[in-house]
């Protein structure tokens, strides 16, 4: 899944509802003598700030090349998972199109990706890009697409409750048997108070499920991807340990059967200890639930073994000319992937817009494009880095591992297994995993 925010422009979209365009492909890109490209993830008008720093960037881009004209698409979401296979097989995708990570290997298997590799020379900031995060675009030794922003999932935490609780702010939890112990002792400050939340709904118990497992160091389907690999004391220590925080120390409260929205409400009225989350929820927090950037920090994921990454990036439609590939990835450089500009990286414009700067990820670049891109945004900081530090410290240690094949599906089976456990003080972790195990299976049969 993404993650709930992600992105500046996501996180000042998310609490409006869906907009879309017609959204065709482009004939033969020509319009005027001018190589023509339509592209997507526009934020809407409603959006004005984050509007207005895209139509900026298309000018800029635009002027600095003349030869090339640029019609934006917006939507919310970008992509939009009942639509999305229809409009690339109806030829109905935009030349250069917003993707999650886990949709490359699909759009290639169904053959409605431009191969970019005979390009990708001409797209300047490639090699400073992760490679961890190239690779996800690249399909049997071809290129297929190109980051744009990636998210890892970390403990967000509530430092004033740590501070009334008697724990150390500046001491995050490591392990799970250091989060259970925590989240006791928060939930024992009463009046309502939470020490941990989980999701267990629409996929997303799944989704932490998987987070969770990684941490522990397992894995949700096998290295070849045809079975599951859940029936294992990994999987079972994540759910005796939810568990038990559920059941035995009372520390994750009654009400139960939580999405996203709910563990941001707790946690933005300060009723919340911890919960799993990437960066990008910091600014949901603070701009729409209540919450303060100085009582909110965020640490690695506990365990130390491993974390679950997602994000985004642009493909480009199979029917796209040579002139059109050419001038999306030229785009994609001005946009998205020059150090300390851009719709996602200007800091400057950020800063004097009051758009959240200083925020660890999305952490894209690698070398001294990387350490360009950090002095930028840490010279215009606006929010408390330092809360961050140990999240940033703590990543450069853990294996990070992109979502299972069909997630969306493997996640729908694992909501089963997290809402039993948390529901049912009687529930069996042995034949609820193996129950799922045997689903997962089948859907991976299905290939």
């Amino acid at each position: 899944m993404r993650s709930t925010g992600f992105r500046r422009t996501l996180i000042a979209l998310s609490t409006f509802s869906l907009a879309l365009t017609a959204c065709g492909g482009s004939g033969d890109g020509s319009a005027g003598g001018k190589t023509r490209i339509t592209v997507n993830c526009m934020p809407p008008k409603s959006a004005k700030v984050d509007r207005r720093f895209f139509e900026e960037d298309i000018a800029s881009f635009e002027k600095q090349n003349p030869d090339i004209d640029v019609v934006a698409h917006d939507a919310f979401p970008c992509q939009d998972p009942k639509t999305f296979d229809a409009k690339l097989a109806g030829g109905q995708m935009e030349n250069v199109f917003y993707t999650y990570f886990t949709d490359a290997g699909h759009v290639v298997d169904i053959n409605q990706a431009a191969d970019l590799t005979p390009y990708v020379k001409e797209l300047k900031s490639y090699s400073t890009l992760s490679k961890q995060l190239r690779d996800i675009y690249t399909v049997d030794g071809k290129i297929y697409g190109i980051p744009r922003t990636g998210y890892s999932m970390g403990l967000i935490y509530n430092r004033k409750l740590f501070e009334k609780a008697g724990l150390d702010p500046d001491k995050p939890p490591m392990t799970w048997e250091e989060v259970r112990a925590d989240a006791k002792r928060i939930a024992e400050l009463g009046g309502g108070t939470v020490g941990y939340a989980d999701y267990s709904a629409q996929n997303q118990g799944g989704w932490h499920f998987t987070a969770e497992l990684y941490s522990q160091g397992g894995d949700v389907v096998s290295a070849d991807g045809r079975k599951a690999s859940i029936d294992t004391p990994e999987a079972r220590a994540v759910l005796r340990n939810l568990h038990d925080m559920r059941w035995v120390d009372d520390s994750m409260g009654s009400k139960q059967l939580l999405v996203i929205n709910d563990a941001q409400q707790l946690m933005g009225s300060g009723k919340l200890g911890m919960y799993l989350a990437a960066p990008d929820n910091i600014p949901i927090l603070v701009k729409e639930k209540g919450g303060s950037y100085k009582d909110l920090a965020i640490a690695p994921m506990p365990g130390g073994k491993g974390t679950l990454i997602g994000g985004d990036g642009y493909m480009f439609q199979k029917k796209d000319t040579p002139a059109q590939i050419r001038a999306g990835l030229k785009w994609l450089d001005h946009m998205f992937l020059t150090p300390g500009k851009g719709f996602l990286g200007d800091y400057v414009r950020a800063k004097k817009r009051h758009a959240p700067v200083g925020l660890p990820e999305p952490r894209l670049f690698t070398g001294a494009a990387d350490a360009e891109d950090q002095r930028i945004k840490k010279a215009n900081a606006n929010v408390p880095v330092g809360n961050y530090q140990t999240f940033l410290d703590g990543n450069q240690k853990l294996r990070m591992k992109i979502e299972p094949p069909h997630a969306q599906q493997i996640y729908s089976v694992l909501d089963g297994a997290v809402s039993a456990v948390l529901t049912k003080k009687d529930a069996d972790v042995d034949q609820l995993l193996e129950e799922a195990s045997d689903k997962i299976d089948g859907i991976l049969a299905r290939d």
